[in-house]
């Protein structure tokens, strides 16, 4: 019976939508700047592929309310359609907009090879560090990403806004945590420990130059890349909450909500808010991990995202497609569809794996397809 259900269960996943290792290795989930810095939470690039020449079309305008790193920003890009992304956070919505910026890479690259020689050369105050910061970093990294810092910011526009994603980077790599828990760190590594990742003794990280110059050279490679296969379609970032953004005209919609009490997704990124100063509206976030869930949290979360999508329906032509990646474990999209205006057309199901690191693991995850109307 087990294996009849095993076999029923994986004849229902939609194949197109699921891939082993093997199929998508990580190179290719990571191609350009879709590996540009690290983020929890993103979906796959090759679904917004699939996703886009299912239901769209060259010419199109494509949104996402949950704009997180950009993932369907940039692919609609590639596609041939115009985008637009909102998001609540100031660092998902800068790290969107160094992704799709068009640049002149050699001016680029001139600029932050100029600024890293700028901070080579300049002392290494750590004037003006907020309490956070000086916790958790060593003096002589924390002197180095602040050289940069002011480093960068003598760029022009848009060259600083890369910059500060090259100090952001760093900055997550040259805390004072372990080599293996760079995504959930809780307190500070100050001595040596046992590494679950090298299987010896490491130290915490004291420095952050060597991370510096490494990303310098990989995000003008990964720029590089995206250049030859970008569109000259219009990419537009918001910086607002998606329940009451006023939208320019879109075709429709192609989105990765946050699961309820899963991420906090300002947190997750606390080093680039203290290093860059960035505007911090977390009280804003929509199902942060900060809230749990309980009754209560999850009712909060219904209500919210009913908002968004309704405001998003209600901008959208009738008929237009929405299509929503989710893991609704807790059975909550049929009455926020139903509140928001949106007709499901169909339910998918996905393979997921987690294939790297201490979150390895799988799970199976739906694609809502929807109708506006």
């Amino acid at each position: 019976m087990a294996g009849a259900s095993q076999e029923a269960l994986y004849a229902s996943i939609d194949l197109e939508l699921s891939w082993s290792e093997d199929q998508l290795p990580q190179a290719q989930r990571t191609k350009h700047v879709h590996g540009l810095h690290p983020y929890l939470g993103k979906f796959v690039p090759q679904l917004v592929e699939v996703f886009l020449g299912r239901y769209f079309r060259a010419g199109d305008c494509v949104y996402d309310p949950f704009a997180g790193c950009g993932t369907t920003l940039v692919e609609a890009n590639a596609f041939g359609a115009d985008a637009v992304g909102c998001d609540i956070s100031a660092f998902n919505c800068l790290l969107a907009r160094v992704k799709t910026v068009r640049y002149s890479l050699g001016e680029l690259e001139l600029g932050l090879r100029g600024a890293l020689e700028d901070a080579r050369r300049s002392g290494r105050s750590r004037r003006g560090a907020t309490a956070w910061l000086r916790r958790w970093y060593a003096p002589q990294a924390l002197g180095e990403l602040l050289a940069y810092r002011r480093a960068v910011v003598g760029l022009p526009p848009p060259y600083d806004d890369v910059g500060r994603i090259v100090v952001s980077r760093a900055a997550r790599s040259a805390r004072l945590t372990t080599h293996f828990d760079l995504d959930f760190p809780r307190e500070p590594v100050t001595r040596p420990y046992a590494c679950w990742k090298h299987k010896r003794e490491c130290r915490p990280v004291e420095e952050a130059w060597k991370f510096l110059e490494r990303y310098t050279t990989d995000t003008v490679q990964r720029l590089r890349a995206l250049a030859a296969v970008r569109s000259t379609r219009s990419v537009t970032v918001v910086h607002r909450d998606a329940r009451t953004v006023q939208l320019p005209r879109v075709s429709g919609v192609i989105t990765s909500p946050p699961y309820p009490g899963l991420i906090d997704y300002h947190e997750q990124h606390r080093y680039a808010y203290e290093l860059l100063r960035l505007p911090d509206r977390r009280q804003l976030e929509i199902g942060a991990a900060a809230e749990g869930r309980t009754r209560a949290a999850l009712t909060r979360y219904v209500s919210a995202m009913s908002e968004v999508f309704s405001n998003t329906a209600g901008q959208l032509e009738r008929g237009s497609a929405v299509v929503i990646v989710v893991n609704d474990s807790h059975d909550l999209y049929p009455s926020i569809l139903e509140r928001s205006g949106l007709r499901l057309e169909e339910r998918i199901t996905r393979h997921v794996n987690r294939r790297t690191g201490r979150r390895a693991g799988e799970f199976f995850e739906d694609v809502l397809v929807c109708r506006v109307g």
